[in-house]
């Protein structure tokens, strides 16, 4: 029986990104493994974690549907919190943690890589994943209103003439 490595991984805004997704994907080449997705019920109250977990229940079926072991929870508000909550030593080998770019996370503002590292005294991985875009809705643009020969007239009149 091979041994199977057990992953945490944080994320939250980025939990369904390309790059998280291809990040976990090259560690499960290095070796079988599982991993835990945990993700920190920003905002608080309620909705905070009715946010959180859609975004769980979305990053589970996408990392399911790429072929990945992937259990979640959703924790603290807090990041560190909700890793200091999750985490032993005893079940988890390594520990990959998904922020937005410096300037857009809050979690770097407060270093939460190197903290969870001095915490647990693993080593973390560092996925950078670009920010989630709105999906684009696009329409054809209206066509013009067409006056015909009396059109100059329309202009001087304020009235609209059909052709």
């Amino acid at each position: 029986m091979a041994w199977k490595f057990s992953v945490l991984v944080v994320a939250n805004v980025t939990a369904t990104s390309d790059e998280l997704l291809a990040a976990l994907k090259r560690r499960s080449e290095r070796g079988q493994c599982s991993f835990m997705l945990l993700v920190p019920a920003t905002g608080g109250g309620k909705e905070g974690r009715e946010a959180a977990q859609a975004r769980l229940d979305a990053a589970l079926e996408r990392m399911r549907t790429e072929g990945l072991e992937v259990e979640g929870v959703i924790g603290d508000a807090d990041p560190v919190i909700a890793v200091h909550d999750i985490w032993d030593p005893r079940r988890f080998d390594d520990i990959v943690i998904s922020t937005l770019p410096t300037g857009a996370s809050r979690w770097l503002a407060v270093d939460l890589p190197h903290r969870v590292e001095k915490l647990t005294g693993v080593p973390v991985e560092h996925v950078v994943a670009a920010e989630p875009r709105p999906p684009v809705h696009t329409e054809p643009a209206p066509e013009p209103e067409r006056y015909g020969v009396l059109s100059p007239l329309a202009a001087i009149t304020g009235k609209r003439t059909a052709t």
